[in-house]
This record gives C-alpha cells, sequence and structure tokens, in this order.
C-alpha cells in the first residue's frame, strides 16, 4: 500500500523515450516493485484494432498489471490531448486512491505535457469551417500552413487532424504551467545503433505475430487516406498489397519510418530539462531507490 503523501497532487511517475527504447517493460517491473498501474500515454494504442503495429502490451502483460487508456476510442473516433489529460487525470487519481502509484508510460510527448503542465487548450473556434477543411489533402494542408508561415516543427504532418487544428489556431499553442507536483520524469537513453537493433527485431516480432494479416483485415475496412492507416507500421503496406513491393522493402520501410519516428521523439523530449535521464541498462534496485527518494514513497 502506497503512503498518502502529504502534498497537493497524488505522486505521479513519469517514464518516456523513444519507441523501442524498454519503456513499457520497465514501467512493468516497476509497477509490481512499488505496486503500481500503468496510464498509457500514447495516440496510437487508444484506438482499438491497431495492436500488433502499434507494439500494444499484449495480453499477458496486461493482466500482469493495469493498464489505462487503452483501447478507449473507435479507430475513426475523434480524440485529442485535450480528452487525453481529462481522462488520465481522473485515472490517476483513481489508482493513488487505492494506494498504489500511478506511472504514466508513453511516447506522445503532447499526451504527456498535457498532463504534467496542465495545459491549457485553446477553445474550439466556431467560425473555423471544420469539414471544408477536412476534405483538403495532407498537401493541401501543408501548403496553407506554409503561406500563413506557421510553426509545424511539433506537430506529427501525416495527421490531418492536427494539421487542420493548427490552422484553427493559427499555430498558437496550449498555454503551458509549472510541472506539476509530485511528480518525476525518467526518460531512457538508448544508443541509435542499440535503436536500431531493438527496432529491427521488434518488426520481425510483428511479423510473426501476424501484422500482415492485421494490416490487410484494416485495409479492408478503411481507406489508405484514412488518419489509421498513416501510422508507422501501417502506411508501409500500401505498395506491398497492390502488388509494387516485396516484404522485405516493407519491413526496411517499417524499420526506417520507425527510426524517423524515434527522432521526432527524441528531439521533443531532449527539450524537456526536467527529464532525468537514465541508462536502458540501469539495474532495477537503483531505479526503484530513485524513484521512492524523489517520490518520498
Amino acid at each position: 500500500m502506497l503512503k498518502k503523501s502529504t502534498r497537493k497532487q497524488p505522486p505521479l511517475l513519469v517514464i518516456v523515450g523513444e519507441t523501442a527504447s524498454g519503456k513499457t517493460s520497465l514501467a512493468i517491473e516497476i509497477a509490481k516493485n512499488l505496486n503500481g498501474e500503468i496510464v498509457s500515454a500514447d495516440s496510437w494504442t487508444v484506438r482499438r484494432g491497431l495492436d500488433i503495429g502499434t507494439a500494444k502490451p499484449n495480453a499477458e502483460q496486461r493482466k500482469e498489471i493495469e493498464h489505462h487508456l487503452i483501447d478507449i476510442v473507435d479507430p475513426l473516433e475523434d480524440f485529442n490531448a485535450a480528452e487525453y489529460k481529462k481522462k488520465a487525470n481522473k485515472v490517476i487519481n483513481e489508482i493513488y486512491s487505492k494506494g498504489k502509484l500511478p506511472i504514466m508510460v508513453g511516447g506522445t510527448g503532447l499526451y504527456v505535457d498535457s498532463v504534467i503542465y496542465d495545459f491549457e487548450f485553446l477553445p474550439v473556434d466556431p467560425n473555423f469551417d471544420r469539414k471544408e477543411h477536412d476534405l483538403k489533402s495532407l498537401e493541401e494542408l501543408m501548403q496553407i500552413i506554409k503561406e500563413k508561415k506557421l510553426d509545424y516543427s511539433s506537430v506529427d504532418t501525416r495527421n490531418k487532424r492536427r494539421l487542420v487544428r493548427l490552422i484553427e489556431t493559427n499555430g498558437e499553442i496550449p498555454k503551458r504551467k509549472e510541472l506539476r507536483d509530485n511528480t518525476l520524469l525518467i526518460g531512457i537513453k538508448v544508443p541509435k545503433d542499440k535503436l536500431r537493433e531493438r527496432i529491427s527485431l521488434r518488426v520481425d516480432q510483428m511479423l510473426e505475430d501476424g501484422l500482415e494479416d492485421e494490416v490487410r483485415n484494416l485495409a479492408k475496412q478503411y481507406s489508405w487516406d484514412d488518419e489509421i492507416m498513416k501510422g508507422v507500421g501501417y502506411r508501409q503496406w500500401k505498395s506491398y498489397f497492390e502488388g509494387t513491393q516485396n516484404l522485405e522493402e516493407t519491413k526496411r520501410q517499417i524499420i526506417n519510418a520507425t527510426m524517423s519516428l524515434a527522432k521526432r521523439q527524441r528531439t521533443w523530449f531532449n527539450r524537456n530539462n526536467s527529464i532525468q535521464w537514465i541508462d536502458s541498462s540501469i539495474k532495477m534496485d537503483a531505479v526503484v531507490e530513485l524513484i521512492t527518494t524523489k517520490l518520498n514513497i
């Protein structure tokens, strides 16, 4: 049982890092040692039906340790960081009320920051014609953004919803407050060559687990123009199913796209001076000591 905190907010451990850096495995081990539950912070694993390609925790892992905010919306359902923040804060309080340690884990920086910096999101402009912009292609939206000279460096340019929102707010970003009280941020460092090796092994495992069939089934239900089919591990299959690309080339493209995603994640998290970076080979005893000392649990 977690001892009650005398501080204003429940203790929160946050584990961030690049994709395939070992965040989930580390979080599960910490949860076992410190009686915790995991709050996922991933903009893809929130969606049902995207399982293998998003490297969702498997059934055994989720049975071993309770995971929250996974499989909570349908594939095409609108969901954003503002909604994530509300749900995450609710779950964090519920976990703590059970005497357990909330452990937020994920690589979606905006989701993480929305909670730990209590983002104030801009209201929706009632005069903005969202339907008109939704009909535009990614290229057309990017043209508008460039013409308006909006900063899109922190936006996923493959995500139409994010681009439309950027135009709607005229490039303004959510207001960020001070770091949440009683919060420890841990980042996992993995050398680039080691990370590529991990990603390659993970893609091999995904293929063995049935990624091709998962994407084939999704492609029967959705268009390649739908946002869910543009995620890493999914959009790279389009040419394969069209017969113009072999499996080996598809695998190579997934690995390269995942490395590009990792680079964007690394760039985002490197801006945050509150993160305490640890080596991926660190011993669990040292991690537990760091957490118990910093969060006083």
